[in-house]
């Protein structure tokens, strides 16, 4: 498939989905989210891993302000709406994927680029990487979801400062916060991202179901937590890939999974 903003390469079983607007520091437009969106609807079978990362200097600088305008029609843009047809459908559509992925982040991730970036199972990060909520700064507020997944992540206090204060978080000061998951040198993020990805792919069926417990999980009681563990357990049970993973554990040899 052809998109205008983003670039779409299979590596095995990895789908990887780069930003490809580099001149824009890969801005958020309408037209990627709609590329995004198109993206994640085409997946098929074959893939059994998502890895999304930044062409160029940047993972994504937020919204493409340049493209937005500000008085469509002679009436003030209601930036709400523009949430409702475009941002949101993508982040549950990420949030909802039923195979894990990875945001791979150098250079900025700010405004709802940071929410895209944080909103991956796990994140790994260059050295040049920082995460920042710039809302503040141009008198709007946190949206793509950053005001339910920063105070998760990394406590109130220092979700209040990050959205507040709009400053820069680095790449180290996010791994010490627990915000993201590794850093890497800048020319070793590709890689090391897509390595994890592949180890991934090559799991068990339960990659993917165990992902969505987790952000199910986040909007739960104990009680339905459990029912819902009960369940997931049930259906990954039924797998080839538990009969398959539990043989290979008893026979003490490495397990061979085939996704199903």
């Amino acid at each position: 498939m052809k998109f205008e903003t983003i670039e779409i390469e299979d590596v095995g079983a990895v789908r990887i989905v780069r930003l490809a607007v580099p001149e824009a520091l890969n801005a958020m437009s309408v037209q990627m989210c709609e590329d995004l969106i198109a993206a994640i609807d085409a997946l098929g079978p074959e893939v059994r891993a998502m890895l999304m990362i930044g062409k160029g200097k940047a993972f994504c600088s937020g919204a493409n302000l340049g493209k937005i305008d500000m008085m469509a029609g002679g009436e003030k843009l209601d930036f709400g709406q523009m949430l409702e047809d475009q941002v949101n459908p993508l982040m549950m559509r990420l949030r909802d994927l039923d195979i894990p992925w990875i945001s791979a982040v150098r250079g900025p991730a700010a405004g709802a680029g940071c929410a895209l970036a944080l909103a991956a199972d796990l994140i790994v990060a260059s050295e040049t990487a920082y995460f920042m909520q710039a809302f503040v700064r141009i008198g709007l507020v946190p949206d793509a979801g950053s005001t339910w997944m920063l105070p998760r992540a990394v406590g109130r206090a220092r979700a209040m400062e990050m959205m507040l204060l709009g400053e820069r978080v680095s790449a180290a000061q996010a791994l010490d916060w627990g915000l993201i998951n590794r850093v890497v040198a800048d020319d070793a993020l590709e890689a090391a991202a897509l390595d994890i990805a592949q180890r991934l792919a090559a799991g068990p069926r339960s990659v993917a179901m165990l992902r969505q417990q987790v952000w199910r999980a986040l909007d739960t009681s104990w009680g339905e937590a459990l029912a819902a563990e009960r369940i997931a357990q049930r259906d990954a049970g039924f797998t080839d890939d538990a009969q398959e993973g539990i043989a290979a554990f008893l026979a003490k040899r490495p397990a061979v999974f085939q996704g199903r």
